[in-house]
């Protein structure tokens, strides 16, 4: 496998994001994150769905309005209905981006918002600001297992953490099994994952574990199916406190008998430290990566969990709250 560092996700992304100017007033909507720091490390794919149906920069705005056949995608001066070209190209787009790992989505857009978009009940009824962006529900629907975030909730760090790994691992599973990849690169690929996973989804770990003791025995591309759902599904939970200590209890039990008395203590007790909010990740898992390192255990630490994306992100370096 290749470094996290030479693994380049490829993330679909709404062209406005990165600079474009092809919102409906001609302008865009330039994300310092994304055009910034991750834009050093990930491949986009920018894509404008208000472009792609036809529609010029600048243009009539849009907006959502509820129907017997569910949301409408309306122009608002003129009353064009665009919903079935938007959910034509939502079908072809879904399906063309089948090797991207991730989708970041424009905010309270009534095409590409993924949360808190109004509905409105007709041309002066009152909006549920509960809705989709018709594009977005689309691809979302078409692609339960892709990471997908809007730019605005990726202004939280929790949530920018979870993002930003979940598209890294999508990354790599896709490297291995584009290649002429063997049961046997599976079961090590997994092994790296083992730690990461248990953050994640302890159940899932469990179950993604019997799939793969039987990977010799399985027809590949099923092989290769079933797990990649498996895999995306289970970094799609949420990594909690709780998660995490559990983790870093199973990496310290495998390198503490390294370890002499002294050193094992001081890292329990940076692990107690991060249980009770007082410290970032970041600093049991440098200890952890320091001492796996030192004491030569391998298994800990080529452990993507200790470094699932680049270390130059920083993105684990917040207390939780």
């Amino acid at each position: 496998m290749e470094p996290a560092e030479e693994i380049r996700p490829r993330v679909a992304v709404s062209s406005c994001l990165l600079g474009a100017p092809v919102r409906f007033n001609g302008g865009h909507s330039r994300d310092r994150f994304l055009t910034g720091d991750l834009s050093e490390y990930v491949n986009w794919v920018p894509v404008c769905p208000e472009i792609e149906i036809g529609l010029g920069a600048p243009r009539e705005t849009l907006r959502l309005e509820r129907s017997a056949q569910g949301a409408r995608l309306m122009t608002r001066r003129t009353r064009e209905d665009l919903t079935a070209p938007m959910t034509a190209l939502a079908a072809e787009r879904a399906a063309g981006l089948g090797d991207v790992d991730g989708y970041v989505f424009k905010s309270r857009s009534p095409s590409c918002g993924l949360h808190g978009i109004p509905v409105y009940a007709g041309e002066s009824g009152p909006a549920d600001r509960r809705g989709r962006g018709i594009f977005a529900a689309a691809i979302a629907g078409a692609r339960p297992e892709l990471a997908v975030e809007d730019e605005g909730r990726l202004h939280d760090a929790v949530l920018r953490e979870a993002f930003v790994e979940r598209i890294f691992a999508s990354a790599r599973l896709r490297a291995l099994l584009a290649g002429d990849w063997h049961p046997r690169d599976l079961v090590a690929f997994h092994a790296r994952h083992k730690m990461q996973i248990l953050a994640h989804a302890p159940a899932a770990y469990r179950e993604i574990g019997r799939l793969v003791a039987a990977a010799g025995e399985r027809p590949r591309d099923a092989l290769a199916g079933e797990y990649a759902r498996a895999f995306r599904t289970a970094l799609a939970a949420r990594a909690t406190v709780g998660r995490h200590v559990n983790v870093l209890h199973h990496c310290l039990g495998m390198i503490g008998r390294e370890l002499d008395p002294v050193r094992r203590a001081d890292l329990a007790e940076v692990i107690a430290s991060y249980r009770a909010r007082r410290v970032a990740l970041t600093v049991p898992l440098a200890l952890l990566r320091h001492h796996a390192r030192g004491a030569g255990v391998d298994y800990v630490r080529d452990q993507t969990y200790l470094s699932p994306y680049p270390d130059a992100l920083r993105l684990r370096n917040h207390v939780p709250a």
